[in-house]
């Protein structure tokens, strides 16, 4: 499998990141229990995250990175989790996380999609565009349809939301927002 698409949230998410000024760190964010800059943080520490489930090492995940150059260390945590993704047979083997085993390809589409949504969050909060990358919010939402079941919405420590309507025209980008609970 290939980290293409990954690649494609990770440059979706650094151009909304790029766009982020210090004053809108502080403002409310589409995830309720987080602003932009806590958001941010998220998306900075996920990197870190994903990177150590297939890498096999611990992740610390207590910076304040929306404090410093957050664009500079989000590409340093991205680059460092391709790299995680892209080591010889990572994709085929299969890792415990500790509340599930998945193979490494599952892991990075999940990286993908947490990637590609949180920056649709963040340029959803700083009133951004969110039509980002139509064809990856396309496959994505076809991905997150066929695996993401019932059960894993809206209860108490699921991570998702219950799909919320979408306006007609809503660009791809927004429709998978929706799905994965967001309101748009």
């Amino acid at each position: 499998m290939s980290t293409q698409p990954y690649h494609q949230a990770i440059e979706a998410t650094r151009s909304v990141l790029a766009q982020v000024q210090p004053e809108q760190l502080n403002q409310a964010s589409p995830c309720a229990d987080w602003n932009v800059g806590e958001l941010i943080n998220h998306l900075i520490d996920a990197q870190r995250v994903f990177a150590a489930w297939v890498g096999g090492h611990e992740a610390t995940t207590d910076t304040d990175w929306a404090a410093g150059d957050f664009v500079a260390a989000f590409n340093d945590e991205s680059a460092a989790a391709v790299t995680a993704f892209e080591a010889d047979g990572v994709m085929g083997q299969e890792f415990d996380l500790g509340f599930a085993k998945m193979p490494g390809a599952g892991i990075m589409g999940m990286a993908c999609t947490d990637t590609f949504v949180h920056a649709w969050d963040v340029a959803k909060a700083t009133g951004q565009s969110t039509d980002l990358n139509p064809q990856l919010a396309t496959m994505l939402l076809d991905q997150s349809r066929q695996s993401i079941q019932d059960a894993f919405r809206n209860e108490e420590g699921n991570p998702f939301g219950l799909e919320q309507p979408v306006p007609e025209g809503a660009v791809d980008a927004d429709q998978l927002a929706a799905f994965l609970g967001r309101a748009v």
